[in-house]
């Protein structure tokens, strides 16, 4: 049995340690807004928040988890209200397929958290290892700058 914290809730997990979180997350917890992309590390469709830090969870062994934080695209935000990335990218409607978009928004949060004034050269770096195969990434950068006015507010 494995002991994490997810979006804020105490979990078990029963799956072999070294099952990839991305599988516990969607198989064994029902949480399927991180998706699956390549199992490589390569596209930041997996991204989850594990203490705070964003990391493809295709690759990160459950028992890396133990013990610790982790925070899918569910528990970004608090109750019904969106996170202020979540708000922007609607907004600017950055999205269009929105595959990627589970792991781009955890990659934003996170340099919210803790850079709340980047600028775009800040916002790009942090988004670098997200890819998308639409070419929405102008209006990404551009909904993650303007989140990051309303979290600062």
């Amino acid at each position: 049995m494995t002991r994490l914290t997810v979006n804020g809730t105490p979990m078990e997990a029963v799956s072999d340690p070294g099952t990839p979180l991305l599988d516990v997350l969607r198989g064994e917890m029902g949480l399927t807004g991180t998706r699956f992309g390549c199992g490589l590390e390569a596209c930041g469709a997996c991204f989850v928040l594990l203490d705070g830090r964003p990391v493809a969870s295709c690759t990160t062994p459950l028992s890396v988890a133990e013990g610790r934080d982790v925070v899918t695209i569910e528990g970004l935000a608090p109750g019904d209200e969106l996170h202020p990335v979540q708000r922007a990218i609607l907004d600017e409607q950055a999205g269009q397929c929105g595959f990627c978009l589970s792991g781009i928004m955890v990659s934003a949060a996170a340099l919210l958290a803790r850079d709340p004034h980047p600028d775009e050269e800040a916002v790009v770096a942090a988004l670098d290892r997200n890819l998308c195969r639409c070419g929405v990434h102008r209006r990404v950068v551009r909904a993650v700058l303007k989140a990051a006015g309303e979290v600062t507010r």
